[in-house]
């Protein structure tokens, strides 16, 4: 399990994209260096890059990225020398826990972000990964880039 590490920018970039989307769930790719990147501990995510909901349903409740868009974005980011390294998607009106569904539906390896978002705030982020022998999903560290202590911590919010 690794921690993630997100830059303010970018985080506030996932939290405008969550409050615009409202009510329904937002979704998009956290991009960073390719998975050979020697620093194994940490997942440091460079760019965000949103995805359309393309969800057949409930869209306040359920995300789906099309597998053609995630399909031409890792063939960029190959080209680009970096790498998907998982996914955000917002809760509206819901804590920023993985449901029963995100679990389901979820790959090991990637990092997932999920974002707690009212009509007026994202009132939390938390980061996970699927434990991919117990097939659940683990909270992992959500870092600051910037922060002056790098084991500083963004859990929450």
């Amino acid at each position: 399990m690794r921690d993630v590490a997100v830059p303010p920018e970018l985080l506030a970039e996932m939290k405008r994209h969550a409050l615009e989307s409202f009510p329904e769930e937002c979704c998009g790719f956290l991009i960073g260096p390719s998975p050979d990147d020697p620093d194994a501990s940490v997942r440091r995510v460079t760019s965000v890059e949103r995805a359309a909901n393309v969800f057949d349903g409930e869209r306040r409740r359920r995300f789906l990225i099309r597998p053609e868009e995630l399909i031409g974005v890792e063939r960029r980011m190959e080209r680009e020398g970096r790498a998907i390294l998982g996914f955000y998607h917002s809760h509206p009106n819901h804590p920023a826990q993985p449901s029963q569904f995100d679990q389901d539906h979820a790959w090991p390896w990637y990092s997932y972000l999920v974002l707690s978002v009212d009509p007026h705030d994202v009132t939390a982020v938390a980061a996970f990964e699927l434990d991919p022998d117990a097939a659940v999903f683990r909270e992992v560290g959500l870092r600051s880039e910037t922060a002056t202590d790098p084991a500083e911590s963004m859990t929450r919010g």
